[in-house]
């Protein structure tokens, strides 16, 4: 039995990962920013899962639901640092007062969660840090850069840890899922004010997606969560862990794209040491 701490429980594919935990008889710290949406979750499993308030950009909640999981269950196996949004707009579309809440959200509430639970997680070996990361962070799209360029700081910052962590029996799992049907593409999703015609073709289609294909994805979350349990229980568990036929299409399409990059370049790119001293010069 282990005792998860999730973060952004409230819809999505928290909430479908917290009722999955809860009704396989693990013990649950279920976390969102309005705990009172979790009520239903908690009179359903009272003796093993807790709620509480979470805002991952607001000091001091993490470290308080890391000390639920120790005070009510003695410890914490697992930390799933799922709370987050979407965002669309092209770079230039986009102000400072957009972007950066999806930093603070994205990376640094991630961040600082982690560290909030390390300590916990160091004294149970075989404890697993579960990082949601996207196929947006595999490979960049027009239209998504800033979401991009969190979830790319999310796969850095995850495979640091991997190397961290490895030596003292700590796993770290990034979770890349493809499009699922959640509310990702709904209330999940904040998209810039500004729309600047030049943009039409790029980014412009990035939100015309939005409007089409929200809660038409493809994917199923109650399966999305059945693969990620299997990943997190795994003995050996992968570091990178793209789930459904579009994120594994975006992995292979960026592997493709750059080996060729590397293989037209090789010969140029990598003449760039100091010359070797010559026989004469070194006698």
């Amino acid at each position: 039995m282990k005792t998860w701490l999730i973060t952004g429980c409230s819809t999505g594919l928290g909430r479908q990962l917290a009722q999955a935990v809860a009704g396989r008889g693990d013990r649950l710290v279920a976390t969102a920013r309005n705990a009172e949406t979790l009520r239903e979750l908690c009179e359903s499993y009272p003796d093993t899962v807790r709620a509480v308030s979470l805002d991952v950009t607001r000091p001091g909640d993490a470290a308080a639901a890391v000390a639920l999981a120790e005070s009510a269950f003695g410890g914490l196996d697992v930390l799933v640092n799922n709370a987050g949004f979407g965002f669309i707009g092209a770079i230039e579309e986009t102000e400072p007062s957009e972007y950066r809440p999806v930093f603070e959200a994205n990376v640094f509430g991630l961040i600082e969660t982690t560290r909030a639970a390390l300590p916990a997680l160091r004294r149970r070996r075989g404890a697993c840090v579960v990082n949601l990361s996207s196929g947006a962070g595999i490979a960049g799209a027009a239209g998504s850069g800033f979401y991009n360029a969190t979830k790319f700081a999310v796969e850095g910052l995850s495979e640091a840890l991997a190397q961290e962590l490895r030596p003292l029996g700590l796993n770290v799992i990034i979770v890349e899922p493809g499009p699922f049907r959640t509310e990702f593409l709904g209330r999940s999703l904040a998209v810039a004010a500004r729309e600047i015609p030049a943009y039409e073709e790029t980014s412009g289609r990035r939100r015309q997606y939005r409007q089409t294909n929200d809660g038409r994805q493809a994917g199923d979350p109650a399966k999305a969560v059945a693969v990620m349990l299997q990943a997190i229980d795994a003995e050996r568990p992968p570091l990178h862990f793209p789930i459904g036929p579009v994120a594994h299409r975006i992995a292979e399409t960026k592997l493709e794209a750059f080996r060729a990059d590397i293989d037209a370049w090789r010969a140029l790119s990598i003449a760039t040491d100091f010359d070797a001293p010559s026989r004469r010069a070194a006698s």
